[in-house]
């Protein structure tokens, strides 16, 4: 089939190789994740003459004194939201990406994919990133050890950590730094899919004979796009994983928090601390978008051409 004879993928599609692929990539890359929030939690360094833990001095740290399952903490609230996050990451995108589109021509330009991506990096955080989120950090922050019995965590799992936030602290508290949040997937996923884009494009111009790219390069080209972001937004997350661990504050508004956060992390810990976790971060956010931009495309292939078998057997 060629490339102008393609249907549109339909929303069934992108849930199966969204979900697939994101479950691929929590699964690989929690680890990184859980080094990165513990990072960016962290104070060390503060004293004089005293550096800041560093990205394999804390992941060290976490398998001596909690075991090297602890840094799997919070995978259970990210495999939980992933299937709806990656399904409204590459749905959103790709209808935004169809109304953008040249009416004409049928193509997108380059601007209107930035802002594709934009609008569906808003559109999955305000969804469900945010909430998953917060319980994960939640859940990545105790520091108890899985193998001790009678060092009870205050969060058992990820329900039990909606549970107690809801009685607690109330609704309102899972889309704690929402805002942040939007403002850094929004970034993430423009930076992403535009990169990933035009990168596609211009493999496929220098092997025109090809209509699929092979899976590795794909993953190279994942890899690429998928370490934009996180340079871009460093200090955004650092703040956003600050504020979404801190219990609430009454009397004070969000951007008032956000500002205090901000404030205090400039004066007591430098510029350098809200880059914290940045190491980390490249390492699992490249990786995992090479993964799952390699599955998501395999598996989309997979089903488009059962769908077309399929087409092709009732037609007989």
């Amino acid at each position: 089939m060629s490339k102008a004879d393609k249907k549109p993928v339909g929303f069934a599609t992108h849930i199966t190789a969204g979900g697939m692929a994101g479950a691929m990539e929590a699964l690989c890359c929690q680890p990184l994740d859980t080094i990165k929030v513990r990072m960016q939690l962290s104070k060390s360094g503060m004293a004089p003459g005293t550096k800041p833990r560093g990205f394999l001095a804390t992941g060290a740290m976490i398998m001596r004194r909690e075991t090297p399952l602890a840094l799997y903490k919070g995978l259970g609230a990210v495999l939980s939201g992933i299937v709806p996050k990656m399904a409204i990451r590459f749905a959103s995108f790709e209808t935004y990406k169809g109304w953008l589109a040249d009416k004409e021509t049928g193509k997108t330009s380059i601007g209107n994919i930035f802002i594709s991506g934009l609008a569906a990096g808003t559109t999955e955080a305000v969804a469900v990133v945010c909430p998953m989120e917060v319980v994960k950090i939640r859940l990545q922050a105790q520091q108890h050890s899985l193998a001790d019995p009678l060092e009870a965590p205050r969060y058992r799992n990820a329900g039990h950590a909606v549970y107690t936030i809801l009685r607690e602290e109330g609704f309102l508290t899972l889309y704690r730094g929402v805002s942040l949040t939007a403002l850094r997937q929004a970034t993430n996923q423009g930076a992403n899919f535009t990169a990933y884009q035009e990168l596609k494009k211009l493999a496929h111009k220098y092997q025109p004979d090809r209509t699929e790219l092979p899976s590795y390069q794909v993953m190279m080209i994942g890899l690429i796009s998928g370490a934009m972001g996180p340079f871009s937004n460093a200090p955004i997350d650092t703040i956003k994983t600050r504020l979404q661990k801190a219990p609430a504050q009454p009397g004070k508004t969000a951007f008032q928090r956000i500002s205090a956060i901000g404030a205090e992390m400039w004066r007591q810990e430098g510029v350098r601390s809200f880059y914290k976790g940045i190491t980390p971060r490249v390492l699992r956010v490249a990786p995992g978008q090479a993964i799952v931009f390699a599955v998501y495309e395999r598996v989309r292939t997979i089903i488009e051409r059962i769908n077309v078998d399929d087409n092709d057997t009732y037609s007989e």
